[in-house]
């Protein structure tokens, strides 16, 4: 019993994680319309407000957040990302969220220290 509550205290969660950054995105930009000049505040604002959430769980993890908006104007959009790591202690959660005039993809890596 005591290995899960240590385990589940260290563990990387997904849905933790995903409710972090759904939050964050909301509080920065919520149903704002996208205007090109705002994009570097936001992004940025998104990337601390999801860092100073990740922090406050207080978890043994190195983190990285990376944050793209693009506007909803018909073009297309490829990325990936891919890690050398320890499945059993490092994660990553990506989120995908949008409003009427912009997408926002932010991806969070949890590496064990």
């Amino acid at each position: 019993m005591e290995d899960y509550l240590l385990e589940e205290k260290t563990a990387f969660v997904v849905e933790e994680v995903s409710k972090i950054i759904k939050d964050s995105v909301e509080t920065v930009i919520g149903e704002v319309s996208y205007k090109h000049g705002r994009v570097n505040q936001w992004t940025t604002s998104v990337v601390e407000q999801c860092l100073i959430q990740l922090s406050k769980l207080g978890k043994p993890f190195k983190y990285i957040v990376n944050c793209i908006i693009m506007q909803k104007n018909g073009a297309g959009l490829q990325t990936a990302s891919t890690c050398f790591w320890d499945n059993a202690t490092d994660g990553s959660c990506t989120v995908r969220w949008e409003n009427e005039s912009m997408y926002v993809i932010v991806s969070v890596f949890g590496l064990a220290i």
